[in-house]
C-alpha cells in the first residue's frame, strides 16, 4: 500500500470579479461593441475561459448514448482523432449537470490520449436543459442508487468500446465526486478513480473497492472534509491503494474555471498535474 500524502496550497483564491461586473467595467472601458469582441477572446487562463475549443483539430467529439439502468444514458465523448486505441476515463459532472465546462474538462482528458466519456445524469428527462432552475428541479427527482448504476454502466462500454483498450478509469467534481465514489465501490472493473471533494461512501463499502485512488480535498470544506479520517482510516484497513491531497486555501469546487468564486488557479492546475500522471501510470502501464 502506497502511503497517504497529504500536500498543501498556501495561496488563497483571488479576488475576481462577477461576469455581469466584469462587463459592466470592461464596457465603461472600451465601449459595448468593443466588449464584445474582448470578450470572444478570453486569455487562457482565466476564470470562465475555454481551455479546449469545442472543434479543436486534434479531437473528434460527439454525443453518444450508451444502454443502462434507466434506458439509453446520453452521453459526450471525446479522443485523439486517429487510428489507434485508448483507456478510458469517465468524467461526471457536479450538480449542475452536463454542461459546456464539463464538455471543456472532457476535451481536456481526450488530449491526453484517453477515451473520455461525460454520462448526463439528467438523460432520464432528455438531458441537462440550459435553465439552470430547470436543472436543480430535475436533480430533486434524481433517484440516487439507480443513477449510480448508469454511471457504472460507463464502465461496460467503456470496456467494450471498440477504441478503447478496456482499462477505465473514473473521475468527478463536487456531486461528480461523491458519484464517483459511488462507481468505485459498485464497479470492481475500475482501475483507478480520482474524486475531486467528494463525499465518502460508507466505511461499510470500502472494502468492495478494488481501484486506486487519488482523493483531491479543498482546505476550505468543512462539510466534506469532515468525513476524511473515517474514509482513510477504512481505506487502510482494507489495504487499499490511496493517495489525499489537501489544497489549503482552496474552496469546494476549485476546479471549476466557470465559477470565478470558486476557483484556485494554482490548486486546480497542480491537481490536474497529478490526475493526468496518475491516469497514466493507471491506465497506460503495460502490465
Amino acid at each position: 500500500m502506497k502511503p497517504t500524502i497529504i500536500n498543501s496550497s498556501n495561496n488563497q483564491t483571488k479576488d475576481i470579479p462577477d461576469r455581469r461586473e466584469f462587463f459592466s467595467r470592461l464596457t465603461a472601458m472600451a465601449g459595448g461593441a468593443a466588449a464584445l469582441v474582448l470578450l470572444r477572446f478570453p486569455e487562457k487562463n482565466n476564470a470562465g475561459a475555454q481551455i479546449v475549443a469545442s472543434d479543436d483539430p486534434r479531437l473528434h467529439t460527439e454525443h453518444i448514448t450508451y444502454p443502462a439502468e434507466t434506458g439509453d444514458m446520453r452521453a459526450y465523448l471525446a479522443r485523439p482523432k486517429g487510428e489507434g486505441k485508448y483507456p478510458g476515463v469517465i468524467v461526471i459532472h457536479e450538480n449542475k449537470g452536463l454542461n459546456a465546462h464539463i464538455e471543456d474538462v472532457t476535451r481536456r482528458v481526450a488530449l491526453e490520449g484517453f477515451l473520455a466519456v461525460a454520462p448526463d445524469a439528467l438523460s432520464p428527462w432528455g438531458g441537462t436543459p440550459e435553465d439552470v432552475e430547470k436543472v436543480r428541479t430535475l436533480f430533486r427527482k434524481i433517484d440516487y442508487p439507480q443513477t449510480v448504476k448508469n454511471f457504472v454502466a460507463a464502465v461496460k462500454y467503456l470496456q467494450t468500446n471498440p477504441l478503447s483498450t478496456g482499462k477505465v478509469g473514473c473521475t468527478g467534481f463536487c456531486w461528480g465526486g461523491a458519484v464517483t465514489n459511488q462507481v468505485v465501490v459498485n464497479s470492481p472493473e475500475l482501475l483507478a478513480a480520482v474524486p475531486y471533494y467528494g463525499r465518502q461512501p460508507e466505511t461499510a463499502d470500502v472494502p468492495k473497492i478494488k481501484a486506486s485512488l487519488l482523493l483531491h480535498y479543498a482546505g476550505d470544506d468543512e462539510r466534506i472534509n469532515k468525513g476524511i479520517a473515517s474514509f482513510e482510516k477504512a481505506l487502510q484497513e482494507a489495504e487499499i491503494e490511496y493517495q489525499i491531497f489537501m489544497y489549503e486555501g482552496a474552496k469546494h469546487a476549485f476546479n471549476n474555471d466557470t465559477n470565478p468564486s470558486r476557483y484556485n488557479k494554482e490548486a486546480a492546475e497542480l491537481a490536474w498535474e497529478r490526475t493526468m500522471a496518475f491516469f497514466k501510470e493507471k491506465l497506460k502501464s503495460e502490465d
